[in-house]
């Protein structure tokens, strides 16, 4: 087992990022997400919304991986579950793999909130917990798939940043 995390700060406010983060997918920064499909959305008692959503991904697995996992298949699907609540001003998201779940499992947790100090700008704390599970050489696999999040993470960061942007020229040109 590896556990990862990272922090980012966004330099917008919760709302804005928050709406950015809901519509993050598709984006040019990580093809690998090819599909979306919402299964539930709801409002609860409280007034916060709840997602659960399907995301299929197709992963270009390195070759040695394929064969140390022993599969070919590349597209895999996520489900993802997130609650926005506005009163708290606080997105939790938390996903996790339906596909290979024989060989990894890989369960992230993303939390959006205004910067306790600042609140013009909002601080993103994202964790996972990767495991690998019957294989040889699963630590190596699994600090492999940490060093992948990581650069994937910043990928997310910047697909926000891009959403922002062409939602804010969106509106100017308008």
């Amino acid at each position: 087992m590896k556990i990862w995390s990272t922090e980012h700060v966004f330099s917008y406010p919760w709302e804005t990022v928050i709406k950015a983060a809901m519509r993050k997918y598709p984006n040019p920064m990580n093809p690998s997400v090819v599909g979306v499909d919402v299964l539930e959305r709801s409002l609860d008692a409280e007034g916060r919304l709840h997602s659960h959503r399907l995301l299929s991904t197709e992963w270009g697995l390195p070759a040695i991986v394929r064969a140390i996992l022993g599969t070919s298949q590349t597209q895999t699907y996520v489900k993802e579950h997130s609650i926005v609540d506005p009163e708290e001003k606080k997105m939790e998201l938390c996903s996790t793999n339906i596909t290979l779940t024989n060989l990894i499992s890989v369960d992230e947790r993303l939390v959006y909130r205004p910067h306790p100090e600042n609140p013009e700008v909002t601080v993103l704390t994202q964790e996972a917990i990767i495991t690998v599970k019957g294989v040889s050489l699963s630590s190596y696999l699994e600090g492999m798939m940490a060093r992948r999040m990581s650069a994937n993470a910043r990928k997310g960061w910047d697909a926000i940043e891009w959403i922002i942007q062409n939602s804010e020229r969106e509106r100017t040109s308008l």
